[in-house]
């Protein structure tokens, strides 16, 4: 079915680029994509990685043959609902500013006992915390985004988050802010949501996890976050960086009360 819809968005992508003006043919191109994205959106393969999140959950693993039910992710031990908006926060237990995955990875060491491997995206444990994190963000779908900015050390990762966005380094001399900090830009078809605006910025920030068509993969918001930083030819950030923390904080701040959409599916 996935196959077939690709088909049908290609060849009306490429007929409206064929027949208009380079302007039209843009426009054209994004309704198709948009018509396609509804077309899967019931059928989105990140639903698997939601059933299997919730079977780590609940499932007794590790060293101490316990589950993750009482992992304490903002809310108090067990409490899924409403903590994907409001993350990433400080943890007092953990002495910093953790993100879901960062936090899901603290607990299955910590309750579990698990020596986690988390740095290489979707190998090993990592293929576990995409799950259990696509898990969670399900349970706060529709609620509005409230990341915390209470604690020092939540407002010092917000202006860490705000310098890193608009920092321009590399070979290519780009920032966050090259892409994302004015309205109707795009490369080739690809908009460019302004993430200094509270609604482009609070629904890229609830956009991930997000399932990629065009790669079969489940990215969650580091992965994302990684990938930008790998298109401006930064190094790879280590998994957990302040860097990528900083970023989804910066975003989750700027995009207060939007509504989350994770999981969603993307091309």
């Amino acid at each position: 079915m996935i196959t077939s819809n690709l088909k049908v968005l290609g060849c009306v992508v490429a007929a409206g680029m064929l027949s208009t003006g380079p302007a039209l043919a843009q426009s054209e191109a994004e309704k198709a994509i948009d018509q396609y994205r509804e077309m899967i959106a019931d059928g989105n393969p990140a639903d698997l990685w939601e059933a299997k999140g919730e079977e780590l959950w609940k499932k007794k693993a590790g060293p101490k043959n316990t589950s993750l039910e009482q992992c304490d992710l903002g809310f108090g031990p067990g409490v899924l609902k409403g903590v994907y908006v409001q993350l990433p926060r400080y943890f007092a237990d953990a002495g910093k500013v953790m993100d879901l995955e960062m936090r899901l990875s603290y607990c299955m060491r910590t309750l579990q006992g698990k020596d986690v491997k988390d740095a290489e995206y979707n190998k090993g444990d990592h293929k576990d915390i995409i799950s259990l994190a696509t898990y969670v963000v399900t349970q706060s779908k529709g609620m509005p985004v409230n990341v915390p900015q209470d604690h020092p050390e939540e407002k010092r990762m917000y202006e860490l988050g705000k310098q890193a966005f608009f920092y321009r380094a590399g070979p290519y001399d780009f920032s966050c802010a090259t892409c994302h900090n004015a309205d109707d830009k795009r490369i080739r078809l690809q908009g460019l949501p302004n993430l200094t605006k509270n609604g482009p910025a609070g629904r890229a920030f609830t956009s991930w996890p997000a399932y990629r068509v065009s790669n079969s993969q489940l990215w969650p918001m580091q992965q994302r976050l990684n990938d930008c930083l790998r298109l401006q030819r930064f190094p790879h950030p280590k998994f957990g960086s302040e860097a990528t923390v900083a970023l989804s904080v910066y975003m989750g701040v700027n995009g207060k009360g939007v509504p989350s959409l994770a999981p969603t599916i993307k091309r």
